[in-house]
């Protein structure tokens, strides 16, 4: 594989495996997510798992500052798409291929760890106190829970997120989902130029 510029064999291998490692056919979509540190958290649990592109759905709360020491290790590496609706977010993830999965505690809500999460899939988490809106639980294919088994029946956001996102990424690995690139030889390329020439 050809790099256009001058980088150190073991920064170039990195590069190509992380890169051959992403996992295209699964997505992230946060709905008004308030704290900054939460999204930026969010952002380096996608980079781990090889998530490349979230979408931000932000119709309720301003957008989140961020500040560039705390996510620029994530967000270099991590792609992100505004969407002012979850109805245009959600029709833009369906014309890609992609079937809902919306976190929600209510009753049609499964056990997260019944999902199969091997297929192209876009998991939502909503908001830090409101959680996800009626419209984006209502418009997803399957609403889910993490099991919980103390007092408390809530977690953090980006804990939620990182749990769901794990077991996404087990799933996957166990399929060999990681073993292979989802790109063709020249997408993989331009990414990794890409990647080489952010700042």
């Amino acid at each position: 594989m050809k790099i256009r510029t001058t980088i150190t064999e073991s920064r170039k291998s990195k590069l190509i495996d992380v890169a051959t490692k992403r996992q295209h056919s699964l997505h992230l979509v946060l709905e008004n997510i308030h704290d900054p540190h939460n999204v930026s958290a969010i952002f380096r649990t996608c980079d781990a798992v090889g998530i490349p592109n979230v979408s931000l759905v932000y119709n309720y709360e301003k957008f989140p500052k961020i500040g560039k020491k705390s996510s620029a290790s994530a967000f270099k590496w991590v792609d992100k798409a505004k969407y002012k609706s979850v109805e245009e977010c959600y029709e833009k993830l369906r014309l890609d291929g992609y079937k809902i999965y919306a976190s929600t505690l209510a009753d049609k809500s499964v056990n997260l760890f019944d999902l199969d999460f091997t297929g192209k899939i876009a998991v939502v988490m909503g908001n830090e106190h409101r959680g996800i809106s009626e419209e984006a639980a209502n418009l997803a294919d399957e609403v889910f829970f993490i099991p919980m088994f103390g007092m408390v029946q809530s977690l953090n956001v980006s804990v939620a997120a990182a749990i769901t996102l794990y077991e996404a990424a087990r799933q996957r690995f166990l399929e060999g989902l990681y073993n292979k690139s989802e790109l063709s030889e020249e997408e993989l390329l331009t990414k990794i130029n890409e990647w080489i020439t952010k700042k």
